[in-house]
């Protein structure tokens, strides 16, 4: 064994060490009920916030505190964690991001067990935000703990940001970076909110969709009128958004709204039989769109449906619906900007607007795209951590996903290097009912992570 290898496997003992400390505290952090949507009690954001406090403060970081800034409409952002240790004369700082509020749980009837009460069963840990995100705070925590446990602090300056409301749209953040703007100044930011390829292969992600949502309306009638009345040249809200939405797809699946970017083929595939695995897609269902699965995940755009107001079934009576809505959710690939992207949308609902209904766009969210630059020495040093603590080398994926706050921070570092990794997989069901994350990958990205603050500071030393 020569002396790297000897090195790896030194600290590989040190997180093994560590590591059942690692999963009692995220245990710990996903029993807070930290959802960030504004329905939910915001006291439990802030006790999260304190929580990821103390355990960085437990872990030996000198500078520790929680801040927060003023959203957009002059209301307090969630609060956020900052941990500091400066870097020594010469040396670099590394910004390691990720957040600790989590999404809703939806229906309780959809889980098998407590969302909040974590449950382990084989090499998974199950519960809310067990993935996603406080097991990328834990990755965080665990390999500067792994380090101190060998005794050896990294050669580089290391700044710890843990946000509070990513899982909002991270209405805060680019006021956070402005109010804060020299404390989270670094060269090189890990951001720990993506996904590895899939279990046993890790994965930096090299490009994220943007977003951009809003809400439709049809309105057809200045109020209901009785079905067998008035039914006939009269056709319902309902009926009109269905045909409306029925124009946003060709008959193969493609977004049909012009004025959208496609961008090229990724050279690495989705197997379709994965993919169905995956996602959960049922017998029969054929999937959509042209193209590689790849390319239609990362680099091609996506439209979906994802709320609807009308009358429900239960409550339904005999007449026709003076009014409709739907949610809309686009995702756009590297290289689109997100006003143009919906410029495009917009002019295509009220361009199809059926049988001459009254189509109002109400806009929503916009989120950046995200394309990672050419191959940098942050990047070469995190595929020679990786590599190390898997065994194999890391695939670079996109992800269809959205991060929108990368940008941000891209505008405001401009000349640092981003880095994207995570410790979620094909089968942790972020955002889902029985959200859970593989423990042997939470162990591999801690010693990944660690190895990474090392290589970053030997980089400088050399």
């Amino acid at each position: 064994m020569n002396h790297a290898d000897q090195d790896v496997a030194a600290l590989r003992s040190h997180v093994d060490t560590v590591f059942p400390s690692v999963q009692s505290d995220l245990e710990a952090l996903v029993r807070i009920p930290s959802v960030s949507a504004g329905a939910f009690d915001q006291a439990h954001v802030a006790t999260s916030a304190d929580a990821v406090a103390a355990l960085l403060r437990d872990v030996g970081m000198p500078d520790v505190r929680v801040l927060r800034s003023d959203r957009p409409d002059g209301t307090p952002g969630a609060p956020a964690v900052v941990a500091r240790r400066l870097a020594p004369d010469g040396a670099p700082t590394v910004l390691l991001y990720a957040h600790h509020d989590v999404q809703p749980t939806g229906d309780a009837a959809t889980w098998d067990t407590d969302p909040f009460e974590p449950v382990q069963r084989g090499e998974r840990l199950f519960g809310r935000g067990a993935a996603d995100d406080k097991a990328g705070v834990m990755a965080h925590v665990g390999a500067l703990r792994a380090l101190a446990a060998l005794g050896h602090e990294p050669d580089v300056g290391v700044t710890v940001f843990v946000e509070g409301e990513e899982e909002s749209g991270s209405p805060s953040f680019a006021r956070f970076l402005a109010d804060h703007h020299e404390l989270l100044a670094a060269d090189v930011i890990v951001v720990a909110d993506s996904t590895n390829w899939k279990v046993g292969v890790p994965a930096l992600t090299t490009s994220l969709r943007g977003l951009v949502d809003g809400v439709v309306t049809v309105e057809v009638l200045g109020h209901a009128v009785h079905s067998g009345m008035f039914g006939g040249p009269v056709l319902d809200a309902n009926t009109l958004l269905a045909r409306l939405v029925a124009t946003l797809h060709d008959d193969a699946g493609n977004v049909a709204v012009d004025g959208l970017v496609t961008g090229a083929e990724p050279e690495v595939d989705y197997a379709e039989a994965d993919f169905r695995t995956d996602s959960s897609v049922l017998d029969g269902v054929r999937l959509a769109g042209q193209g590689t699965i790849a390319g239609r995940l990362w680099t091609k755009p996506a439209l979906a449906v994802i709320g609807i107001d009308a009358t429900s079934v239960a409550h339904a009576s005999n007449t026709l619906a003076a009014r409709s809505a739907a949610k809309l959710s686009l995702r756009i690939p590297p290289g689109q900007d997100p006003r143009t992207a919906e410029d495009a949308l917009r002019a295509h609902l009220e361009a199809n607007a059926p049988f001459g209904a009254r189509v109002t766009w109400t806009p929503g969210e916009r989120g950046r795209s995200f394309g990672a630059p050419e191959d940098s020495a942050a990047m070469q040093a995190a595929r020679a951590a990786f590599a190390a603590a898997w065994g194999t080398d890391p695939v670079d994926i996109g992800v269809g996903g959205s991060i929108p706050f990368i940008a941000d921070l891209l505008e405001a570092y401009p000349d640092a290097a981003v880095l994207v990794t995570g410790v979620e997989d094909p089968d942790s069901r972020a955002h889902g009912a029985n959200e859970s994350v593989h423990l042997g990958e939470l162990r591999k990205v801690v010693l990944a992570e660690a190895l990474l603050l090392r290589e970053v500071g030997r980089s400088v030393r050399a």
